[in-house]
């Protein structure tokens, strides 16, 4: 782990006001729904890989019908949000939130039905092992169902994505569609499905770096700092760079297991 929070109150201030309440990734309620095309939850035991502040956690209980979302992340800021955030919204009684360290789960085997994520694997380096962690866990039957941000290619990144990583200054693991497709199926995951959202991705970014970089921006220092802002729109900017490129490509990543 990391010294000091990589999210701190400062940063997720920041990204909600760019993604919306609660969220620290991009598409809002729109995407974890596509996230979970095909998986009903209703009536399920969830787990919330990296549930940040909270949004997905409250959605799964409150809007997907979930029996109970236990979300799990590493750092007290986040944890604190996402406690507070299923309190207010009255689901307090269906949403556990635990801080965890790196490392594997804190549960028996066939404990969930269903584990989610949305953005948050990328923190984690082996992939393989975060696969063989999740199928554990899992019911047979059980599915996973994921976004992530992924790098197209195996192998080391070109030179314009290694600087859009250090940039982010995040500690980003990103690894590639076949990475993903193997460490599931070695996990023993069936029906692997891979979805690329670059495309949609690609759009959306280039809106969020004009906001950033528009009429708004003034506001946007006045609120998070001149310094901080800018040094967004440089993040924003690199990005943008690589997901035009196409080697940035965000992925859905669905999987079940047999049983």
């Amino acid at each position: 782990m990391a010294d000091e929070d990589l999210y701190d109150d400062k940063h997720i201030a920041f990204l909600e006001e760019m993604w919306g309440e609660g969220f620290l990734s991009p598409g809002g309620a729109e995407e974890v729904a596509r996230v979970l095309d095909g998986v009903d939850i209703a009536g399920r035991e969830v787990m919330d890989i990296g549930c940040g502040s909270g949004a997905c956690a409250v959605l799964l209980a409150r809007d997907h019908g979930a029996a109970h979302v236990t979300g799990i992340d590493v750092e007290d800021p986040v944890c604190a949000a996402a406690r507070a955030r299923a309190e207010a919204a009255g689901v307090a009684d269906r949403v556990t939130i635990t801080k965890v360290v790196p490392g594997p789960f804190p549960f028996p085997g066939e404990r969930f039905d269903v584990v989610f994520s949305k953005d948050s694997i990328i923190h984690i380096p082996d992939k393989a092992a975060m696969a063989a962690e999740a199928f554990r866990v899992l019911k047979p039957g059980g599915r996973f169902a994921a976004s992530d941000w992924l790098i197209a290619h195996d192998g080391e990144p070109s030179a314009q994505m290694a600087d859009y990583i250090r940039a982010e200054a995040l500690e980003f693991a990103m690894a590639s569609p076949d990475s993903y497709r193997r460490a599931m199926e070695a996990a023993g995951f069936v029906d692997v499905e891979l979805v690329n959202r670059n495309p949609w991705y690609a759009v959306v970014a280039a809106r969020e770096l004009a906001w950033l970089d528009g009429p708004n921006r003034p506001d946007l220092e006045a609120r998070h700092g001149a310094e901080f802002i800018a040094h967004q729109v440089e993040v924003w900017a690199k990005l943008v760079g690589v997901l035009q490129s196409g080697e940035h490509c965000p992925h859905h990543i669905r999987g079940r297991k047999p049983g």
